[in-house]
C-alpha cells in the first residue's frame, strides 16, 4: 500500500500533468502571414470564356445563372467544371467527406493537377478531423495546396475535446461558405458540401438542397469570396497541422485514390470524366442560362476569432435589406431555422400590412441534427405568433423522388431539407450557404447570390410551394389555446410527429437551455 507521502506524489503530478495539458490544449494557435496572392482574372480564350460569349448577350453586363435542384446534376456539373478547366481550380467547403463521391472528386481534382491546372481546397476545420489523410495526398500533389480554416490545435482524442472547450469562442467562428471555381470564370455557389448525402448517393439519408452555377463576370467575387478566406491569418496550410505520411505510403495513397476515379459504374449515373464528355454536358447547360442583375456578398472571416461576435454579418445584413424591400411575399426555405426576440422585434418593424411570411424548415423526423431542431423548437411558438406562416418537411416526402434521383434512398430512407433560399416578391432570390438561424448570422462566415429574376423566382416560388403541400410537409399552427397543432394529408397530431417518445424528449431538454445561438 502507498505512504501517504507516495499518495500525495502521485496526487500531485497528476495535477500538474493534467494542468499540463489543459495549458497545451489552451494555448492559441499563432496567426499566420502567407505569401502573395495569386494574380485573380479569367483565363483569356478558354472554353468558359468561350462558353459565355456564345450564350451570355454581349450587351449585358449581367452574369449568366442556372439552378442545379437535383443533387446527381450537382455532382455531374462539379466533375463537368473539374474536367473542363484548363488553368485553375479553387474550392472552398465547410465539409468534404471521404466517401465515394468525396473521393471521386478529389481523385479527379489529382488527375486535373497531373495535366498542370493548379488547384486550391480550402476547408473549414470542424468537419475535417479523421479525413486528414485524404486530404494529405491531394497536397502532396505539387500543383494542389490544402489550408485548413481556424483549425484546432489538438487533432484527436480528448485533446481535440479539451482545445474545443478551452477556446470556445474562437473555434465556434467557423467558415461555412461554400464555391467551386473554374479558371475563375464559372462557379457553383450554394448550400451543398461534398458527400453522398448532398449527391443523392447515400443508401439512407438524402439532402433536398440548392445550389446555383454561374458562368461571367460575377464569379470573380466567388474568387475574392475564396482569396479573403484563403490569406486568412487563421487558415493554415495542411502540413503545418497534420504529420505528412511516409513517401512509399503517400505514393500507395495517390495510386489508390486515382485508380478509385476510374470505378464510376458505384454511381447511380456516371459523371463525365473525358473532357468530351465534360464539355458536351456543360454545353448543354450553359444553353439554359439566364443572365440576370445579381451580385454576390460574403462575410469577411473574422481579425481576432475569439472577440465577441454580437453584430450581424455582412450576409445577414443583407437578407434583412431585402425583407425591408418586400413588398407582398417572402417565402423562406432553411435547413435549420431560427429567429429569437431580436430578430423576431425587427422582422415586425419592418414588414408592410398585408406582406406573408412564410417559411419551410426540418421536422424533428426529418432533421438530421436533434441539437439543431431544438433550437427551432425553442423559438416555434415565437415565430407563430408574430404571424410567420410554418412548415416542416416529412421524412416521406412524396415529392422525394423528384427531388432526389435515388428511388431506393426515397423508398427505403429519409429525406432532409438542407438548402438555404429566400424569395423575395417573385422578383428577387437569395441562395447560398445562410440558414436563417442565429449562427449563420452571428458566427459563420457564409456566401449568397442575390439574383433579380422574375424567370428564376418563379422557379423557386413553385417549388418551395409544392415542398408546404400536405403530402410533403406538416403544417404547423397554434390552436385556440395556443397549444401546437401538426396538419397534414393524412394526419393532425399535437406533438411533433412521426418520431418516438426519446426523440421527443432529448429535443425538448435541449430546448429549454439558451444555446440557440451556437447551434
Amino acid at each position: 500500500m502507498p505512504s501517504i507521502l507516495q499518495t500525495s506524489f502521485i496526487k500531485s503530478l497528476g495535477l500538474w500533468l493534467l494542468f499540463g495539458l489543459l495549458a497545451g490544449c489552451a494555448s492559441a494557435l499563432k496567426p499566420v502571414e502567407h505569401g502573395p496572392a495569386r494574380v485573380k482574372g479569367p483565363v483569356p480564350d478558354s472554353f468558359f470564356t468561350e462558353q459565355a460569349k456564345k450564350h451570355l448577350n454581349a450587351d449585358l453586363p449581367d452574369t449568366g445563372f442556372l439552378l442545379l435542384d437535383t443533387g446527381r446534376d450537382a455532382f455531374a456539373v462539379r466533375a463537368a467544371l473539374i474536367e473542363s478547366a484548363s488553368q485553375s481550380i479553387d474550392a472552398q467547403y465547410y465539409i468534404w467527406n471521404d466517401d465515394a463521391t468525396g473521393r471521386y472528386l478529389a481523385g479527379r481534382l489529382m488527375a486535373a493537377a497531373e495535366r498542370g491546372v493548379s488547384v486550391r481546397l480550402l476547408l473549414d476545420d470542424i468537419n475535417v478531423a479523421g479525413k486528414e489523410s485524404l486530404f494529405a495526398v491531394l497536397n502532396g500533389h505539387p500543383n494542389i495546396r490544402v489550408r485548413i480554416f481556424n483549425p484546432a490545435r489538438s487533432r484527436s482524442g480528448v485533446g481535440r475535446f479539451l482545445s474545443l472547450i478551452l477556446d470556445f469562442d474562437r473555434i465556434n467562428r467557423r467558415m461555412h461558405n461554400k464555391t467551386f471555381v473554374a479558371d475563375a470564370y464559372a462557379g457553383i455557389a450554394g448550400g451543398r458540401n461534398i458527400g453522398d448525402e448532398y449527391f443523392d448517393e447515400h443508401h439512407a439519408l438524402n439532402f433536398r438542397d440548392r445550389d446555383v452555377m454561374a458562368l461571367g463576370p460575377l464569379v470573380g467575387s466567388m474568387t475574392d469570396n475564396f482569396e479573403a478566406y484563403w490569406n486568412s491569418q487563421w487558415s493554415y496550410s495542411l502540413e503545418e497541422i497534420y504529420q505528412s505520411q511516409a513517401p512509399e505510403l503517400a505514393a500507395s495513397a495517390r495510386s489508390r485514390l486515382m485508380s478509385e476515379t476510374v470505378q464510376i459504374q458505384t454511381f447511380k449515373a456516371a459523371p463525365p470524366q473525358e473532357l468530351g464528355a465534360a464539355k458536351a454536358l456543360l454545353t448543354t447547360r450553359f444553353a439554359e442560362l439566364i443572365q440576370a442583375p445579381a451580385e454576390l456578398v460574403y462575410d469577411m472571416p473574422p481579425e481576432d476569432p475569439s472577440a465577441p461576435a454580437d453584430s450581424p454579418k455582412q450576409t445577414a445584413q443583407a437578407l434583412y435589406r431585402l425583407v425591408a424591400e418586400a413588398e407582398s411575399e417572402i417565402l423562406v426555405e432553411s435547413a435549420y431555422l431560427v429567429l429569437a426576440d431580436e430578430q423576431l422585434e425587427d422582422l415586425h418593424e419592418v414588414v408592410k400590412p398585408g406582406l406573408s411570411v412564410l417559411a419551410i424548415t426540418n421536422s424533428l423526423a426529418s432533421n438530421d441534427l436533434v441539437t439543431n431542431h431544438s433550437a427551432y423548437a425553442r423559438w416555434r411558438e415565437a415565430m407563430l405568433e408574430y404571424g410567420i406562416e410554418l412548415y416542416e418537411l416529412r421524412p416521406d416526402a412524396q415529392s422525394c423522388k423528384a427531388w432526389v434521383l435515388n428511388e431506393a434512398a426515397c423508398d427505403n430512407g429519409v429525406v432532409s431539407l438542407h438548402s438555404k433560399a429566400v424569395v423575395f416578391d417573385r422578383n428577387t432570390v437569395f441562395i447560398g450557404s445562410l440558414n436563417v438561424n442565429l449562427r449563420s448570422i452571428y458566427l459563420n462566415g457564409e456566401t449568397a447570390l442575390i439574383i433579380r429574376s422574375p424567370e428564376l423566382a418563379d422557379v423557386v416560388v413553385s417549388d418551395i410551394r409544392h415542398s408546404m403541400t400536405p403530402e410533403n410537409s406538416w403544417r404547423v399552427t397554434l390552436d385556440e389555446g395556443g397549444d401546437l397543432k401538426w396538419q397534414s394529408s393524412d394526419q393532425q397530431v399535437d406533438h411533433e410527429p412521426d418520431v418516438g417518445f426519446w426523440r421527443r424528449a432529448k429535443s425538448r431538454f435541449l430546448s429549454w437551455l439558451p444555446l440557440e445561438k451556437y447551434l
